[in-house]
């Protein structure tokens, strides 16, 4: 499995284009925005398109989702049901954040806790990691050791849990029983910033040692 990462919008938020490399299909997990910019590079790959994964609701990780679908004729999947209020109110984090009007849309499919989703021949296990968001989940990938976190963990530091329906508590319990228990060579994807592993968080992160929060 290849994994190319794409920064959209003014967030920098790490759209992953995840390719099989024996089908050669792939998918993208959390087009934020830039609709060319992602078709550009996903021309450049020469890969097809089959699926859009969402790791939660935020305007920013969902942004060109409904286009791209559109434009490649593919479906979108997840996050949670329990994010649904989130696409409700697209068009007011628009406003909030400066995003260009977006008009409400909803996943085709919702997921659950121990779904599978797929890229061509790879496997992806679904993970529920409610705390930044409700509805909030990450996409482990066995085969690789990768785990595709959007906003739930990150370098040093964890999700803000101040928006609404966040919950400080709900988001370590999350990262303590879907992250760390995954195996510390395990790499972690995250939303925004550079790539982490759950061995070194385990060790360093101030948020799970509980030095802050």
């Amino acid at each position: 499995m290849n994994v190319v990462t794409v920064p959209v919008t003014g967030f920098a938020q790490n759209c992953r284009i995840v390719v099989c490399t024996n089908t050669n299909k792939a998918a993208l997990i959390d087009p934020g925005g830039d609709v060319d910019k992602l078709s550009a590079e996903l021309s450049t790959l020469g890969c097809e398109l089959e699926s859009i994964f969402l790791t939660h609701g935020h305007l920013d990780h969902v942004g060109a989702a409904k286009q791209l679908a559109d434009k490649f004729g593919v479906k979108i999947i997840g996050p949670h049901l329990d994010d649904k209020f989130w696409f409700d109110s697209l068009p007011m984090q628009a406003q909030m954040f400066g995003f260009a009007p977006i008009t409400p849309f909803y996943p085709d499919a919702w997921l659950a806790h121990g779904d599978t989703i797929h890229v061509g021949e790879a496997c992806l296990s679904v993970r529920h990691c409610p705390g930044h968001t409700p509805g909030h989940v990450v996409f482990y990938h066995d085969a690789s050791e990768q785990v595709f976190v959007g906003d739930v963990i990150f370098q040093g530091s964890v999700g803000r849990t101040d928006f609404p329906k966040g919950d400080s508590a709900q988001l370590i319990a999350s990262i303590k029983s879907e992250i760390l228990s995954l195996a510390d060579d395990v790499k972690i994807l995250p939303g925004h910033g550079p790539n982490t592993t759950v061995g070194h968080e385990r060790k360093t992160n101030p948020f799970i040692s509980g030095r802050y929060g």
